[in-house]
């Protein structure tokens, strides 16, 4: 975790949910598979804090072996890249040119500035959303209210309806809401493609004398 973040960390980690949560992953790492390793929790944290410009909130993490690494939406480069990731390569291609990851890791994005975080942090292994409602929610909620009143001209980005539930914690006049459908291939055809959110989020940093991503 990079250093700017640990007061805020700190003061969830001690919380009474957070004991909670952290009993159930104790057990659920001993008694199941869990993904992604324990090492890998909270890579979304190691972005430094006070260069986050956007933020992209993601579900759970992939449930199957060796895709998730900690950061939403994105796979060690050695993984096939996932259909809903496919989807965001597609958007960002037709909304701005080309897209410059070559795999699915998307520690670019990461190293400028680009939180990827997903709302539930860890998942049993080919459950999907099976770690949902043991406090995670809570901590995700916690993380975007700190970035919402400490940083400046934040794009949040919310793909579905996970992400979209957390419009209220943003203060959209001080930071851009951007929403849309889940990227995944159930439902991108319905709102997802054509939603222009990477161009909309360069403008938007422009505008605000912040560096545009590399998308």
């Amino acid at each position: 975790m990079h250093e700017s973040w640990k007061p805020f960390l700190k003061s969830e980690f001690d919380k009474p949910y957070f004991k909670e949560l952290s009993g159930f992953l104790h057990k659920a790492y001993e008694n199941t598979t869990v993904f992604p390793k324990k090492s890998l929790v909270f890579s979304a944290f190691t972005t430094d804090l006070n260069k986050v410009s956007v933020v992209i909130l993601g579900q759970d993490p992939y449930h199957t072996p060796g895709a998730a690494h900690g950061l939403a939406f994105s796979v060690p480069s050695s993984q096939p890249i996932p259909p809903s990731l496919i989807n965001i390569y597609k958007e960002i291609d037709n909304d701005i040119g080309k897209h410059h990851d070559n795999s699915g890791y998307l520690g670019h994005w990461q190293e400028q500035g680009v939180l990827l975080l997903n709302n539930v942090l860890t998942v049993e292994a080919h459950k999907a959303g099976s770690h949902r409602g043991k406090g995670w929610e809570i901590f995700t909620e916690a993380t975007i209210k700190y970035l919402n009143d400490t940083r400046p001209h934040l794009v949040f980005i919310l793909w579905g309806r996970d992400a979209r539930s957390k419009k209220p914690l943003i203060d959209s006049s001080k930071h851009l809401i951007l929403e849309s459908v889940h990227p995944s291939p159930l439902s991108a055809h319905a709102g997802f493609f054509g939603n222009h959110h990477f161009s909309k989020t360069n403008e938007f940093l422009k505008n605000h004398n912040l560096p545009e991503i590399e998308w």
